[in-house]
């Protein structure tokens, strides 16, 4: 095999990665413009959920506790440094294990976590937040829900959750949390550029029968929709 068929191969790969990553960019651009209206059930929507990003990672937040689901005893208190149990609200969202460990800011991430989390070679988690309140503004949005759809939500989310032999979720002992009040827990599932952290918690807002984006796998695509 010549030096010019190396080559020629070689710009052919090269050309067929970029072509990749230029469709990919323009349906991250695009696909979030295509709006998937919310549902109306004709029950009474008295129960408030947020969307709320941190910048890399949207989350669903919702009540602690109401007669429907009572979180706190499910992803327990004592899981967190501050071990509080004064807390209202609890955020949580789907991702990469190696994301949620290792970056909580754009500026912490690392190739290699990138590269893994990418193409569907690390394993993924939940992360629960607790919250005393919620303040609505660029970064969060609330959105109010009847209780048939924050069933439907709650379903989805517990889903997600990987689960001990006694139906338990599995908290993940680590010092990375981002503050006193959050803990991580093993997931289901795979992270991956085409299924994102995001791309999650846009499908948990359509399991709620909310406005949602079509696809998108970033915060952004979301949060477009609540303006």
């Amino acid at each position: 095999m010549t030096a010019k068929i190396v080559l020629g191969y070689i710009l052919k790969t090269i050309g067929v990665i970029l072509g990749i990553v230029v469709f990919y960019i323009i349906l991250g651009l695009v696909l979030p413009l295509i709006e998937v209206s919310a549902e109306d059930d004709g029950q009474p929507k008295d129960i408030p959920i947020y969307i709320y990003t941190n910048g890399v990672h949207t989350d669903i937040v919702m009540p602690v506790k109401n007669d429907l689901q009572d979180w706190g005893a499910k992803v327990p208190f004592s899981n967190t440094q501050s071990k509080r149990t004064d807390y209202n609200y609890i955020g949580i969202g789907w991702g990469d294990k190696g994301f949620y460990l290792d970056t909580p800011t754009w500026a912490d991430l690392k190739a290699s976590t990138a590269l893994k989390a990418a193409f569907w070679l690390s394993d993924s988690a939940m992360h629960c937040t607790y919250y005393k309140t919620m303040k609505e503004g660029e970064d969060c949005k609330m959105i109010m829900i009847s209780r048939d759809q924050y069933k439907n939500l709650v379903k989805f989310v517990e889903d997600k959750f990987d689960r001990d032999q006694n139906g338990n979720f599995i908290v993940i002992p680590t010092n990375a949390v981002y503050d006193v009040n959050d803990a991580f827990y093993d997931a289901k599932g795979t992270y991956s550029f085409l299924y994102t952290c995001n791309t999650w918690a846009n499908d948990a807002l359509k399991a709620a029968g909310q406005k949602a984006a079509l696809w998108t796998p970033s915060d952004f695509g979301i949060f477009r929709h609540y303006k």
